[in-house]
């Protein structure tokens, strides 16, 4: 799939040890998949979100890559660094909005794949982005944002036309799509799992809502 299969993600490590650098480079393809779902006042931001968390980590990572060389040296350095500040703040802080982001993608298509849909409508995509919404983002969001997420599923692209964007176009077989979508979920998933893991382990996770 052109867009999702662009840049390769390195395979998880047996010590779930992510290099911050592949990983950056890798994830810096993904915010246009944002632009597929339409909907700007609600897509919008969400896919802006993404990129400035992104170059957030970017620049943390630039000021010492030696340092800042894994992202668990990230959180490591920085909650020695900003003692009772952290984690709500630096690229610990940008890293978790990131993966929130990145969680909501990945479930949406995983949810795609697996053939969950309205058996009465089933070129709406709409069961399967509630699911993501549920699952990744609405515990974080105060109720202006649920509103606004909830009425933005009537304005989503149909299933066939989500496929043609992600595929810059192309017309493909919904097969052959699905395929690609299951190899970019095999690379991604593990590696986004290692990163809640990580939050888990380190107590890095917080439940503010925005």
């Amino acid at each position: 799939m052109a867009l999702l299969l662009e840049h390769e993600f390195k395979p998880l490590p047996a010590d779930k040890q992510i290099e911050t650098l592949p990983f950056l480079e890798a994830v810096a393809h993904l915010p246009p998949f944002f632009d597929c779902l339409g909907t700007p006042i609600v897509y919008s931001p969400v896919k802006a979100d993404l990129a400035g968390n992104i170059k957030k980590i970017r620049a943390v990572y630039e000021s010492n890559p030696s340092k800042f060389k894994t992202l668990q040296n990230i959180l490591e350095v920085e909650k020695e660094m900003h003692g009772s500040a952290w984690p709500k703040t630096g690229a610990t802080l940008a890293l978790m909005w990131l993966k929130r982001g990145l969680k909501f993608m990945l479930v949406l298509l995983q949810s795609i794949s697996d053939g969950e849909r309205d058996e009465e409508h089933p070129n709406l995509i709409r069961v399967n982005a509630m699911k993501a919404y549920e699952i990744a983002l609405k515990k974080y969001h105060g109720w202006v944002l649920q509103k606004l997420f909830m009425g933005s599923v009537y304005a989503l692209p149909y299933k066939s036309d989500l496929l043609k964007a992600l595929e810059k176009g192309r017309e493909v077989r919904e097969e052959e799509s699905i395929e690609k979508i299951h190899q970019f979920l095999s690379r991604v998933t593990p590696i986004l799992d290692a990163i809640y893991e990580m939050y888990t382990k380190m107590n890095a996770e917080l439940s503010y809502k925005a």
